[in-house]
This record gives C-alpha cells, sequence and structure tokens, in this order.
C-alpha cells in the first residue's frame, strides 16, 4: 500500500480537500514542488497556478490558485491556505 499523508486545502469560508492524499503539486513562489509522505518540514509561499492533488483512492483533484497561499508541511500533514 502506498503512503499517505493527511492533506488540508482551503480559502476563507471554504474546505477544498480534506483527507489523506499520495501526493500535492504545489505552485511554489520559487518553482513547482511536489509533497509526498514523510516530506522534510517547511513553509513556502504559493503564486498563482494549478494545485494537483492526488487522493488515497488515486483520484486526481486539481485547483486553479488565482491568488498567493502558503503551504505548510509538519509531521506527515499538510495544510495549504488559499
Amino acid at each position: 500500500m502506498a503512503k499517505t499523508f493527511h492533506l488540508t486545502v482551503a480559502r476563507v469560508g471554504e474546505n477544498i480537500f480534506d483527507g489523506q492524499a499520495l501526493s500535492v503539486v504545489l505552485p511554489g513562489a520559487e518553482g513547482i514542488f511536489t509533497v509526498l509522505a514523510g516530506h522534510e518540514a517547511f513553509v513556502s509561499p504559493l503564486k498563482e497556478g494549478i494545485i494537483k492533488i492526488q487522493a488515497e483512492d488515486g483520484t486526481v483533484t486539481e485547483v486553479t490558485l488565482e491568488t498567493p497561499g502558503v503551504a505548510e508541511v509538519s509531521n506527515n500533514q499538510a495544510t495549504v491556505l488559499l
């Protein structure tokens, strides 16, 4: 079984994703990056672009990020605020 991590993607008043994920691809301020289970802890600003979430069941969801946001990764979980 593939390793997963808890992912929360939210904007004010809206919870876009909250569950186990295999990966999330994010448009970081300094380039696109992928978060996987067990990723090293960090905080990164995000720029406009596409967020690609691969859920535990393998489904892929794309979310358009139209304004800057922030991502925090620690303790096998990631939080993305849009």
